[in-house]
């Protein structure tokens, strides 16, 4: 559908590792009340927090220092309980992506008005930037070792415990230098929906399927839409297109241009389905460029430019014949 257009500001900030007030000014605000809506009804519980802190302590362990420094700068009691991502509602959204050794394409796929739209340079355990969620939880990024991964929602409606998914980006991309090496992580840590992780270094390129429900499974290749290794149903791909967008993907390659119309770039944003953005991550040049239809956005490790973005999503109509 053409026509339907929005506009979305995004920001660039540097928060270096969150101690020194940076962050807080910017996660204070945006996360004010987000308890009440993000956490589970077992998480609102002194025993459903003490158990997101128990997931937490084991299979994130690097991170508690980050994790207690960033709790400790916000007001609620329940922000420590929150920022475990372990002990939330679960959400989805669709989006594509692709890789090859050195390059890490994809399309965000939301609501405007439920993308926190927050580029975001960051140092808690190693130099990293990417797209944020859920306070310090990524979308998609890369880090200085010049490893990138990004997620996309997996197409089934199931749950269990474990983190969303957007904390265990963050989580690979502060300890992990290589895609094996990520991958390795991957598997030992639970996760509460379907997720699709494409994962690039320098040398490879791979697409992994998980899920509270099935063990870590690498895709025939790098790239990713909406669906893993269950047949799609006909109602599902009508309005997702999943099976339509992974098969256009294929044939683009990592082609910005591609990405950039249909069917690829979705414009269903009343359906939560519409591009919100496009990243194109080369991390062994330590540079990312965020692409919209008429706009554009670089940053990088050298020059992380910090500020704000208006930009325009959804295509133009066709002009008249």
């Amino acid at each position: 559908m053409r026509g339907v257009r929005y506009t979305k500001t995004f920001r660039a900030i540097e928060i270096g590792d969150g101690g020194d007030g940076r962050w807080a000014a910017h996660a204070g605000p945006a996360m004010a009340g987000a308890e009440d809506f993000w956490l589970t009804e077992e998480g609102r519980t002194p025993e459903g927090a003490a158990r997101a802190r128990e997931l937490f302590e084991t299979h994130l362990p690097e991170l508690v220092p980050a994790l207690d420094g960033l709790a400790g700068q916000l007001p609620s009691p329940r922000a420590g309980t929150l920022l475990t991502l372990a002990a939330v509602r679960p959400f989805f959204s669709a989006c594509t992506q692709t890789g090859t050794a050195g390059t890490l394409l994809r399309n965000y796929d939301h609501a405007p008005e439920h993308c926190e739209a927050v580029i975001v340079s960051s140092r808690f355990l190693r130099p990293v930037i990417g797209m944020q969620e859920a306070g310090w939880g990524l979308l998609d990024g890369m880090n200085d070792a010049g490893l990138a991964v990004s997620l996309t929602f997996g197409g089934r409606h199931v749950h269990g415990p474990g983190f969303a998914m957007p904390l265990v980006l963050r989580y690979l991309l502060e300890t992990c230098r290589t895609v094996d090496e990520a991958v390795g992580r991957l598997r030992t840590v639970p996760v509460a929906i379907p997720q699709n992780v494409t994962l690039v270094d320098p040398g490879r390129a791979v697409t992994v399927h998980v899920g509270p429900d099935i063990p870590l499974t690498e895709a025939p290749d790098a790239c990713a839409a909406n669906h893993q290794h269950l047949p799609v149903p006909d109602g599902q791909e009508r309005v997702t297109r999943t099976l339509e967008r992974l098969a256009a993907v294929r044939a683009a390659g990592t082609d910005v241009t591609a990405m950039l119309r249909p069917p690829l770039y979705q414009q269903a944003y009343d359906q939560w389905l519409g591009t919100v953005y496009t990243a194109h991550y080369r991390p062994a040049d330590g540079h990312v460029t965020y692409h919209w239809p008429g706009a554009r956005w670089e940053q990088s490790f050298a020059d992380f430019s910090q500020g704000e973005r208006t930009v325009v999503l959804g295509l133009p109509e066709p002009a008249a014949r």
